[in-house]
Parts: C-alpha cells; sequence; structure tokens
C-alpha cells in the first residue's frame, strides 16, 4: 500500500497538550484501530511540542521559532498506509481536530522502521 504523511494542524492554547479537551484525546488513542477498520494502518506517529519550542535554520541562520508564524501550527504527524489518495483522504478525515485541519502528502522512499 502507498504511504501517506498526514500532517496536524491546530490552533495553539497556552496549556497545549493539556488543553486538548479529553474526548479528542481519547479520539487519537482509537484512532489507529478505527483506521485499521476501514482498510488501512497507521505506521507511526508523533505529537510536536509547541511551536514556540522550534528552531530553524535558513542557510546559516538559525532562529528561534517556527519558519512561518501563524493561528496554526503544525501540531503533529503520522504516517499512513492507505491503498490511494482517495483512501487516504477518506481515512485522514477520521483524524480528530480541535480547531485546525490536517493536510496528506504522499510519501516517497518510504522505509518503516520496525521495532526491536
Amino acid at each position: 500500500m502507498a504511504q501517506y504523511a498526514v500532517l496536524i494542524y491546530e490552533r495553539e492554547t497556552p496549556g497545549g497538550v493539556t488543553d486538548i479537551p479529553p474526548e479528542v484525546m481519547r479520539a487519537h488513542e482509537e484512532l489507529p484501530s478505527r483506521v485499521a477498520e476501514r482498510g488501512g494502518r497507521i505506521v507511526a506517529g508523533l505529537a510536536l511540542e509547541q511551536s514556540g519550542t522550534a528552531t530553524s535554520i535558513r542557510g546559516d541562520l538559525v532562529t528561534d521559532g517556527p519558519f512561518i508564524e501563524t493561528e496554526e501550527a503544525l501540531a503533529g504527524v503520522f504516517v499512513l498506509e492507505a491503498r490511494d489518495l482517495d483512501h487516504a483522504l477518506t481515512l485522514a478525515q477520521l483524524t480528530p481536530i480541535v480547531n485546525g485541519g490536517v493536510e496528506i502528502r504522499p510519501l516517497i522512499g518510504f522505509d518503516v522502521v520496525e521495532e526491536h
């Protein structure tokens, strides 16, 4: 199956992850099984610390903060296996979002690292 990166964008809140409603956190925990029920698979997933913790490098310039300042910030990413882009879009729509959205991008030459 093809692999896609699902990038989760949310409006940042002062408390970060602690401000995410419990029902949304539960929905994130249940997402892998919901995706599997529909014929896909989440290979890996990571939540990101708030954008204020980012350090950006552009050429020789190193600066504090993300590349772009916006109301929505990249909050997490997961790798999804799906039959094709349409299937990936259907599965990505299951992603619980408080106040933002997701972006789906095909991955090229990605190797899955298995647990030891």
